[in-house]
């Protein structure tokens, strides 16, 4: 019967020790001082970029496979209307470029080839919003880290010259804490925004290529011969 109770408080003491490991680990960060918070901030910044970028450049490259082949299609057959209706159902930024060269049928092809590429141009801007900022919080989170640390380091020294010789590891916990953790801090905050940051980079340098490569097939079809 003793057996049986020690293995059930053993077995209780080893379901709370996560908690406590948790809770240790809060208590870490928060020895951070005020650049924690900072870091913080720019932790959830990260993710919620991250997240919206996904969102919408997921979006902006779900053109259907066959979709330049239908405008090519409609287009020969002199199915204006059909292709511009095409083109907002996909409602993508090559969809959009299309439907404005559609709508500038009749004109000369330069006044097509501009009007694509001022398109072209607003959608490029629209999927690179935000990443800019996403490589300054790649950059800047590791800088802030780093004046954490010197912060805390002056705290040490501080609290070193305030207790002369009677000076013990528990009096500079506190300033060392700060500096080793702030450092660590920004140093994840920025690995992860720069990965982030290059990532998104990479989609939407191949949006851009779809882009560019509908718009040429565009123009390409609007030179044929037997076009309407």
């Amino acid at each position: 019967m003793l057996l049986q109770v020690d293995t059930l408080q053993n077995a209780l003491l080893s379901t709370e020790a996560p908690a406590d490991e948790a809770i240790n680990l809060i208590d870490l960060l928060m020895k951070g001082g005020w650049v924690m918070a900072v870091l913080l901030l720019l932790s959830f910044v990260t993710v919620y970029l991250f997240v919206q970028k996904i969102i919408i450049l997921n979006k902006a490259s779900k053109t259907s496979p066959g979709f330049m082949d239908q405008i090519r299609t409609l287009v020969l057959n002199g199915d204006i209307n059909g292709a511009k209706m095409l083109c907002q159902r996909e409602n993508t930024p090559t969809a959009r470029m299309i439907e404005k060269g559609l709508s500038r049928l009749g004109t000369p092809l330069k006044n097509i080839e501009a009007a694509i590429e001022n398109v072209g141009r607003i959608e490029i801007y629209k999927l690179e919003k935000n990443l800019p900022l996403l490589a300054t919080i790649s950059g800047a989170a590791p800088m802030i880290g780093f004046l954490g640390t010197v912060t805390g380091m002056i705290k040490a020294f501080m609290r070193i010259a305030e207790l002369k010789s009677q000076v013990t590891p528990g009096d500079l916990s506190t300033g060392i804490y700060e500096a080793m953790i702030t450092t660590a801090a920004g140093l994840v905050v920025g690995i992860v925004a720069y990965l982030a940051y290059n990532y998104l980079v990479t989609k939407v340098q191949k949006v851009i290529h779809e882009m560019e490569y509908s718009s040429i097939h565009f123009m390409d079809l609007l030179q044929e011969p037997t076009k309407v």
